[in-house]
C-alpha cells in the first residue's frame, strides 16, 4: 500500500486547521532573523535543497536542516549538516525565526505551522510531466466518505483557498526553462517575477566535471549501494511513478519476470528497481536473482547523482525522464494506464510529445523495446538523440551553476547579504 495519498493528506490538513491558526499568531509576533535559513526536503537529505545548502554554506550563510526522522538526522550528521527535528518545539521556533525557508515538496518539509512571513524558496522536485498543484484535480482530492458527504464541495473550496494562500507565500520557484516556467506559474498561480528561469539546483550534479568523471563516481556509488557491477555490465533503471494510493498496474507477473530475467542474463545486464518514495509495489521476482536489485529510497534518498552510472531508463510519467536527458540516457516508456492517468491526473501537453507514439503498454512490449535498445546500436542512438532533443527543450542551462543563480536570486529578492565567515 502507498504511504501517502492526497485524500489522506488533505484530511489531516483540515483536522489541524487550529494549529495553522496558532502558527499564524506565533509568526505575527516573533521577529524573523533575515540572515538565518532553514532547509527541508520531503525526500531526505538531497535534491535541490542539498545543492542550495552547499552553495549557501560556501558563502557563509547560516542554516539549519529540519529533519523528519532519525535516518535523516544521521544522513545530515554524516555530511556535517546541523539538523533539528522539524516537529519539535525547537523546529517550530527555528522555522518561525528564519528569514529564508527552503523546501522541495511542501511546507511540511519544515515546520508547516510557522512558515508565514518568511521568504519561501520552493525548489520543487523535478520538471512536471503530469499536472501538479492547481492544474490537477488530485491536489484537492478528499477521502471518499468526505467527498460524498454534503460538506464535500465546501471542503474542496476550503482546500483550494488554503492551497492558493500557501502558494502566495512562495517568493521564488526556480524554473529549468521558459517552457517549465509556464507550467509552474499555472500550477501555483504565481506571477512571472516569482518564477525565474535559473535552472534547477537539483541537476547541477549532472553538469559538473567531465562525463567520464560523472560516470565513474556514479558507478562506484551504485556498487556501494547495490553490490558489485562488472565494468561491462549494462545497468538499467526502472522507475515507475506514484499512483496516489492506487495499485501499480505495471508490477510484472511471474511469467513477465521470467522473460525479463532471461533477457537480462542474455544481455549481461542488471535491472535496478526504484519505486516512487510515496508509493509501494511488489517489484521482486519470484525467483531471487542478482540481475534484479532494489534501489529504493531506503537505500538512497536522491537518485539524480547516480543517473550518469546508468545505461538506460525504463519509466512511465516520472520527471526522471527530464533529468536523465542531461546525461543523456535512452528511455523505454512503459505506460499501461495512459488514458486513465490522463483523466485522473492529466499531462502538460500530450504524453506522446515526450514518449513518442511507440510507448509500451505491458512488460512484453517493454522487454522487446529494451532488447532492441541493448542489441542494436542504431536503436540506442535513436533514443539517445530523442533524449538530447528533450534536454534542449526543457533545460535552459547545462553549466552546473543553477544553485549559484538561485542563491543570487534569493539575496536580491530578500535584500539580504551573505553572512561572512567569522561574523557573529
Amino acid at each position: 500500500m502507498a504511504s501517502f495519498s492526497f485524500g489522506a493528506g488533505n484530511a489531516r490538513k483540515l483536522v489541524t486547521l487550529p494549529l495553522y491558526a496558532a502558527g499564524r499568531l506565533l509568526t505575527a509576533v516573533v521577529p524573523r532573523a533575515h540572515d538565518q535559513w532553514v532547509f527541508g526536503c520531503g525526500a531526505g537529505i538531497g535534491d535541490g535543497a542539498l545543492a542550495l545548502w552547499q552553495t549557501a554554506a560556501a558563502e557563509g550563510t547560516r542554516g539549519v536542516w529540519l529533519v523528519g526522522s532519525e535516518r535523516e538526522a544521521r544522513d545530515a550528521a554524516a555530511r556535517g549538516i546541523r539538523s533539528v527535528a522539524k516537529s519539535s518545539l525547537r523546529g517550530l521556533w527555528l522555522t518561525a525565526r528564519a528569514g529564508v525557508v527552503v523546501v522541495t515538496h511542501g511546507f511540511g518539509d519544515v515546520n508547516r505551522y510557522a512558515v508565514s512571513g518568511s521568504f519561501v524558496v520552493q525548489l520543487w522536485h523535478g520538471i512536471p510531466l503530469k499536472r501538479i498543484g492547481l492544474d490537477s484535480p488530485e491536489t484537492l482530492r478528499l477521502p471518499a466518505a468526505l467527498a460524498r458527504s454534503a460538506a464535500g464541495p465546501a471542503l474542496r473550496r476550503l482546500l483550494a483557498a488554503m492551497f492558493r494562500g500557501a502558494a502566495r507565500r512562495i517568493r521564488i520557484l526556480p524554473a529549468a526553462s521558459h517552457v517549465v516556467r509556464g507550467r509552474l506559474e499555472s500550477a501555483f498561480a504565481l506571477p512571472d517575477e516569482r518564477v525565474p528561469v535559473t535552472g534547477e539546483p537539483r541537476v547541477d550534479v549532472l553538469s559538473r566535471g567531465t562525463a567520464a568523471e560523472r560516470r565513474s563516481n556514479a558507478r562506484a556509488e551504485l556498487e556501494q549501494l547495490t553490490g558489485p557491477i562488472s565494468p561491462g555490465v549494462t545497468t538499467v533503471l526502472y522507475a515507475p511513478t506514484w499512483r496516489d494510493g492506487a495499485p501499480d498496474p505495471a508490477v510484472p507477473s511471474a511469467a513477465e519476470w521470467d522473460a525479463l530475467t532471461r533477457l537480462l542474463e542474455r544481455e549481461d545486464a542488471v535491472l535496478l528497481v526504484r519505486s516512487h518514495p510515496l508509493g509501494a509495489g511488489e517489484y521482486r521476482p519470484p525467483v531471487p536473482t542478482d540481475r534484479v536489485r532494489a534501489l529504493g529510497s531506503d537505500l538512497v534518498a536522491d537518485v539524480t547523482p547516480l543517473l550518469p552510472g546508468l545505461d538506460a531508463l525504463v519509466t512511465d510519467y516520472s520527471s526522471l525522464v527530464f533529468d536523465s536527458a542531461l546525461v543523456p540516457l535512452p528511455v523505454v516508456f512503459l505506460a499501461p494506464d495512459v488514458d486513465d492517468y490522463a483523466r485522473r491526473r492529466g499531462f502538460y501537453g500530450r504524453y506522446a510529445d515526450i514518449a513518442g507514439a511507440d510507448w509500451a503498454v505491458d512488460w512484453e512490449g517493454a522487454r522487446a523495446q529494451l532488447e532492441a535498445l541493448l542489441r542494436d546500436a542504431g536503436e540506442r542512438e535513436r533514443r539517445v538523440e530523442r533524449a538530447r532533443r528533450l534536454s534542449e527543450a526543457v533545460h535552459a542551462f547545462r553549466d552546473g551553476a543553477n544553485s549559484q543563480r538561485v542563491y543570487r536570486a534569493i539575496l536580491a529578492g530578500s535584500s539580504m547579504r551573505p553572512r561572512t565567515r567569522g561574523s557573529r
